[in-house]
C-alpha cells in the first residue's frame, strides 16, 4: 500500500524543512511514503528548499491560483502517481506529524474513505475567542448542509482513499474545506474525524487577511455548495418562507375584507399576490436545480470513470515501458 503525503506550498521556504522533518517515515500496514509539493507559484526557494530535503514529486503553478486549485492538483497527481491513500496537510507545521497515522489508520482499515483531522480548537492558545466561535459555528452550518458529523470542518489535515480522490471536485477558488465535507456527504461517502494535536504558530495564516473577509468568504462557499448539492432543499424552503408571508398577508386582507373595510388594505391583496408568487417561482427554481444536480451527478460518475480508464491506461503503459 502507497501513501502519498502532499503539502501545498506558496512562499514556504521559511517553514517548510521544519514540516517535512516531522512526517513520518514508516507506518506499520503501509509499504512505501512519499512526499509531494504543490509549488503554487512561489517567488521564494521553495522548490529548492523541498528538492534538497528529498521530496519525491513536485508540482508546479508558473502563478499562484489559490489553495483549492493546488490541492486539487495535488490529488490527481498523487492517484497518478499510484497513491492508494493520500494525506493533505499544511507547509506551516500547524499539524503534527505523527498524527499521520492517525488519520490514515481508519482508511487502512476500511473504515472510512476520508478522515477529517479534529484539532483541539478551545485549547489553540493563538486562536481568539471570536475565531473559535466562529470554527465551531461554521462546522455546525456545514454539519447541517453535508448530513455529516465533523466538528473541525476547517481543518485541512486530512486523508483520502484513492477511492475518494477521484471522486472530488472543487469548484470554489478560495478553500476545498468546506465544500469537500458537503460534497462527501451528498455522495454518502464514509468520513470520520478523529482528534489530532497541533504544533505552535510559525507564522500568521495567508488564508484570509482580515475576520470579516474569513465569515463572508466561508459563508459564499458554505451557501455554494449547498445551492450545487441540495439545490431542493435550498430553494423549496426559501419559497416556502415566501409563501407563508404572502398568505399571512393575504389572510390579513380577507380579515380586513369580511369586516366591511377592506378597501383601505388593497395594497395588502397585491403584496400578498407578489410573495405568493415569488415563492412559487422560488420552489420551481428548486426543482431545476434538482434536475440540473442529477445530470452533475452523472457527470461526475463519468469522470470518475475516465480517471480510472486513465489511470489503468497508464500503469499498463508504465508496466510495459519496465518490461522493455
Amino acid at each position: 500500500m502507497k501513501l502519498i503525503i502532499q503539502i501545498p506550498c506558496y512562499n514556504e521556504a521559511e517553514t517548510l524543512e521544519i514540516t517535512l522533518n516531522d512526517l513520518p517515515k514508516h507506518i506499520d500496514g503501509i509499504d512505501t511514503i512519499e512526499y509531494l509539493i504543490i509549488n503554487d507559484g512561489s517567488k521564494d526557494n521553495t522548490v529548492e528548499v523541498a528538492k534538497n530535503w528529498g521530496v519525491h514529486h513536485v508540482v508546479s503553478f508558473t502563478r499562484n491560483k489559490g489553495l483549492a486549485k493546488g490541492f486539487m492538483a495535488g490529488l490527481d497527481a498523487c492517484c497518478k502517481l499510484g497513491a492508494d491513500i493520500i494525506v493533505n496537510t499544511d507547509a506551516d507545521n500547524q499539524y503534527s506529524g505523527a498524527d499521520i497515522e492517525t488519520i490514515v489508520r481508519p482508511i487502512i482499515e476500511g473504515k472510512a474513505d476520508i478522515v477529517i483531522g479534529e484539532r483541539p480548537i478551545d485549547e489553540i492558545e493563538h486562536f481568539s475567542p471570536l475565531k473559535k466561535k466562529l470554527q465551531h459555528l461554521g462546522s455546525w452550518v456545514v454539519q447541517q448542509a453535508s448530513h455529516t458529523k465533523i466538528p473541525d470542518a476547517p481543518s485541512g489535515f486530512r486523508a483520502f482513499s484513492r477511492e475518494a480522490a477521484m471522486r472530488m471536485n472543487v469548484m470554489n477558488e478560495y478553500t476545498y474545506t468546506l465544500e469537500t465535507i458537503v460534497q462527501a456527504g451528498r455522495n454518502r461517502m464514509a468520513i470520520m474525524s478523529v482528534p489530532i494535536h497541533t504544533n505552535p504558530e510559525l507564522r500568521e495564516s495567508r488564508l484570509f487577511s482580515s475576520m470579516f473577509g474569513y465569515i463572508k468568504k466561508s459563508m459564499m462557499t458554505i451557501i455554494r455548495a449547498f445551492m450545487m448539492y441540495r439545490p431542493m432543499k435550498f430553494f423549496v424552503t426559501i419559497g416556502i418562507i415566501f409563501a407563508l408571508i404572502g398568505t399571512a398577508i393575504g389572510v390579513r386582507f380577507m380579515f380586513f375584507y369580511f369586516n366591511g373595510v377592506g378597501e383601505g388594505h388593497t395594497q395588502s391583496l397585491i403584496l400578498a399576490s407578489m410573495m405568493i408568487i415569488i415563492g412559487v417561482q422560488t420552489a420551481i427554481v428548486g426543482l431545476q436545480g434538482d434536475i440540473i444536480a442529477a445530470n452533475r451527478k452523472l457527470l461526475e460518475d463519468i469522470q470518475y470513470r475516465v480517471k480510472g480508464l486513465e489511470l489503468t491506461k497508464e500503469a499498463e503503459e508504465d508496466c510495459g515501458q519496465e518490461k522493455k
